[in-house]
């Protein structure tokens, strides 16, 4: 299950390679070549020296011009030691497979996109030993698509608009088209879009909008966000029944209830709060 919108903003590529062309070609304007195919590959850049260093995501994409390795990164705030790796994975790659690598930075973020474009440039002014130029995805330039024909015609596009969003003004505008939209592909393709969409969403009204359009689908019922959901539910049923009793709850209990990942026991557990006289007697058998 994707557990943060960092994951989520590198791994829709995984699940869509051919999204990360369109992305270059239709928003960058990046004269990227069409591939034929396209084949996942491992992330782990570390040489022999006990130096871990990975990529987000890698993907090698096979055109009529040559292979092309597709670094993407995705970042959530400026972090200057990440950027000073950029360099070294495109030279590392670069060596061990004999392709050009191609970086893509993915954020949410306004800031953190102008930061990431900005080039670096190792060497002398003027006669640079070593240049490197990010192409990023963010909110200036992945488009905001809020109608429902235009999510049909790229459903991936639509996901990655609604992710790229998620932390802005524009993000309940974009699922309820989106949400219309995702029923036009696969339901694994959709169960996963689902997941890729919530973890990027920081507007609590928005996420329960978008959980609230999902309730109806049957995918979502097979997805692990729904169980997440349920559980999340069940909880705060359980902690409203005791407020609505009048029983004093201590921060510890709300946080086990809060907390659990077993349905059967969040049902055992709101048995007990319609006749519990105190808020331990939830777990007085447990």
């Amino acid at each position: 299950m994707v557990s943060s919108s960092h994951e989520a903003m590198h791994r829709i590529f995984q699940k869509d390679p051919a999204l990360l062309t369109r992305a270059l070609q239709q928003v960058l304007g990046v004269p990227f070549p069409e591939p034929r195919e396209f084949a996942g590959m491992n992330v782990d850049v570390t040489e022999i020296e006990p130096v871990e260093r990975r990529v987000d995501t890698l993907l090698r994409a096979e055109t009529d011009e040559g292979a092309f390795l597709l670094v993407v990164e995705s970042q959530r705030e400026p972090d200057n030691r990440k950027r000073g790796s950029w360099p070294y994975y495109l030279s590392y790659l670069y060596e061990r497979y004999r392709c050009e690598p191609v970086l893509i930075v993915t954020t949410q973020n306004r800031a953190t996109a102008r930061w990431a474009s900005q080039p670096i440039r190792l060497g002398l002014p003027g006669h640079h030993s070593l240049s490197v130029r990010p192409l990023v995805l963010g909110p200036d330039n992945v488009p905001v698509i809020a109608d429902e024909r235009e999510a049909e015609r790229d459903v991936s596009l639509a996901v990655l608009s609604a992710m790229t969003h998620g932390r802005g003004p524009h993000a309940a505008a974009i699922l309820e088209p989106l949400a219309a939209a995702l029923r036009t592909v696969d339901a694994d393709s959709a169960a996963a879009f689902v997941q890729f969409v919530d973890s990027c969403l920081a507007d609590p009204q928005a996420q329960q909008i978008w959980r609230d359009l999902m309730t109806a689908v049957n995918y979502f019922w097979r997805h692990p966000l729904a169980q997440q959901v349920r559980e999340e539910e069940r909880a705060a049923k359980i902690l409203e029944l005791l407020s609505l009793r009048g029983i004093p709850v201590a921060p510890s209990v709300r946080e086990r209830v809060k907390t659990c990942s077993d349905l059967d026991q969040l049902d055992t557990w709101f048995e007990r709060a319609v006749r519990a006289e105190s808020a331990e007697d939830l777990f007085v058998d447990d």
